[in-house]
């Protein structure tokens, strides 16, 4: 009998990892399959909670439905590109047309294309930690390497740019700034971009900056748009129809790149060869842009007091104020919660144990705070998406197993499995 032959993956997904949808949202659906109710509160998908992407979106696809049935421009349609110009200038951001705008399926799709034609082996990018898992993911598969630059919790999460020059070396070549923050709701002053700013001019670091949640702050925080401050190095832009719009499936982001381009041609004709060669992204979707961008802005309903996101994320913030476990610094901005444990209280409390506990014996299924590269193993993340009702009853049913945890006799190490062993 011929010996069974092993097909090993490639040695470069080694170190990259994506656990808001790895092993534990694996279990959650072997537990749905088992007939269980699952709360998902691991990602921030709006579809999943009951939000519509607004009529006037889908009418625009809809009635252009007849030319969109072919490829496109690889940057994208025309109106679309041009509606996000449109959309800087009014922000302040001067310099830009329609042929520094490139649209992708995603802005995920969008960071590994942008960050493809950039890297050489070994190249840094500086990144914040906490962060959003795939920026890691894919300077690593592009060959770079991730270096984090902390955002602190006892600083609001608010990154100290002192700190993050002391990080930059000769092989830096870009910074990632996430604001509003995801996992950390965090929204960042201007002083604080200002002063990223003039850092990656000084040291001619392209700055990527994250803005999907641009519009999506609380009682009156401002979203200061880090392209209306960089002048003097290459600045691109990223957003998208997934979060504002609540049209994630939609798979529609964009790149839009200002500031000083004078040395960015070679860099921006690499970027379009790699556009060029998955041919262009979702046509269809791409109708919807300039409806969106240039129509009403429901999502502000959304966040005032009373409405959906506001009351959600009103909810969190109460229910660990009342918590002994929990402790929160507010979300000023996105769609999540990025909650501590008070390890006082439970000094042996481990991120991803709890949250596989919480899966199996309370069906709910949380991101661990390991999951966005800190040092740390005391914090979890939860999307605002669900009611407000629905949330009071997630946080009695952690405040619950918190409890459990906490009335086991001290010392008592075997609540303390980690969660790697549990899921071989």
């Amino acid at each position: 009998m011929s010996q069974e032959t092993q097909i090993r993956p490639s040695e470069g997904l080694r170190h990259v990892k994506y656990e808001i949808r790895g092993r534990l949202a694996r279990r959650a659906q072997e537990l749905e399959r088992q007939g269980y109710e699952i709360i998902p509160l691991n990602i921030g998908n709006p579809g999943a909670f009951g939000f519509r992407t607004p009529e006037t979106m889908r009418l625009a696809m809809i009635e252009n439905m007849a030319v969109a049935e072919g490829y496109c421009h690889q940057k994208g349609i025309f109106p679309a590109r041009e509606a996000v110009v449109m959309q800087q200038q009014m922000r302040g951001v001067t310099g830009m047309s329609a042929e520094e705008v490139f649209i992708g399926n995603g802005v995920s799709e969008l960071i590994d294309l942008c960050l493809r034609a950039l890297l050489n082996d070994g190249d840094e990018v500086l990144i914040p930690s906490p962060d959003y898992p795939l920026w890691s993911a894919a300077v690593t598969l592009n060959g770079g390497k991730a270096v984090y630059y902390p955002c602190r919790p006892e600083n609001d999460f608010v990154p100290d740019p002192e700190e993050i020059a002391k990080l930059v070396t000769s092989r830096t070549r870009a910074i990632v700034v996430i604001n509003p923050n995801n996992p950390t709701g965090a929204v960042y002053s201007r002083e604080i971009c200002e002063a990223i700013a003039r850092l990656a001019e000084s040291k001619k670091l392209v700055v990527f900056c994250d803005e999907i949640y641009d519009q999506m702050t609380y009682d009156g925080v401002e979203h200061v748009p880090m392209a209306t401050l960089v002048r003097d190095t290459v600045c691109c832009t990223m957003s998208g129809l997934s979060k504002i719009y609540r049209a994630c499936g939609y798979r529609v982001g964009w790149a839009a790149f200002s500031g000083n381009l004078r040395g960015a041609a070679d860099y921006l004709s690499a970027l379009e060869l790699l556009s060029s060669l998955r041919l262009c992204s979702n046509v269809p979707a791409q109708w919807a842009v300039q409806t969106a961008l240039g129509g009403y802005q429901s999502v502000r309903e959304l966040l005032a007091p009373g409405g959906r996101l506001y009351e959600s994320r009103r909810a969190i913030v109460d229910a660990t104020k009342a918590s002994r476990f929990l402790h929160l610094k507010a979300p000023k901005g996105s769609m999540y919660a990025f909650v501590r444990v008070k390890t006082d209280e439970l000094p042996d409390f481990d991120d991803q144990s709890f949250a596989l506990d919480l899966l199996e014996q309370k069906h709910v299924l949380l991101a661990p705070g390991a999951s966005f590269n800190v040092p740390y193993r005391d914090h979890f993340r939860t999307t605002l998406l669900p009611e407000a009702a629905l949330l009071r009853k997630v946080f009695v049913r952690i405040d619950e197993l918190l409890a459990a945890y906490a009335s086991r006799p001290a010392g008592d190490k075997a609540r303390v499995v980690h969660a790697e062993s549990r899921f071989k």
